[in-house]
């Protein structure tokens, strides 16, 4: 088992849910895509998928933090695995056509955020877990 099943088994099991063929096959087509995807796309990468298994499965992956839904306003919400399990990054979000790009920040960039999202949650009294940066346009095939 890769350390990626192993850890969403170990996650599902901790929530007394069990690593099912239909769980599997999200994860794997997930971590099979450059970014975020919605769920048309999702069945059409995994088509033994049934849509009502989907969204379902989708939402016990969601409540065990394996998935992260993405909602900007589009016509689908997009789907992703968890951060953690795929390492941290950011989105461009394309406000014409709805696509959601990945990208990260170099590690000088991601220091002096951190550093500066801390100074401002420390003025707050806010206790941050974690940041997330949407930046809205157009892509360059709606620009």
């Amino acid at each position: 088992m890769t350390d990626l099943h192993r850890q969403v088994d170990e996650r599902l099991r901790a929530r007394d849910q069990r690593y099912t063929e239909s769980r599997r096959q999200i994860v794997d087509a997930l971590a099979a895509n450059s970014g975020p995807v919605t769920l048309p796309t999702l069945l059409a990468s995994a088509p033994s998928l049934a849509q009502s298994s989907a969204y379902r499965n989708l939402s016990v992956l969601e409540e065990a933090g394996i998935v992260r839904r993405l909602v900007h306003g589009a016509d689908h919400a997009f789907y992703e695995l968890a951060e953690d399990l795929t390492g941290h990054h950011h989105h461009l979000v394309c406000e014409r056509c709805g696509s959601v790009q990945d990208f990260t920040l170099g590690a000088r960039v991601e220091q002096s955020l951190d550093e500066a999202i801390d100074d401002l949650v420390r003025a707050k009294g806010f206790a941050a877990r974690h940041h997330a940066i949407d930046i809205f346009g157009l892509c360059a095939d709606c620009s």
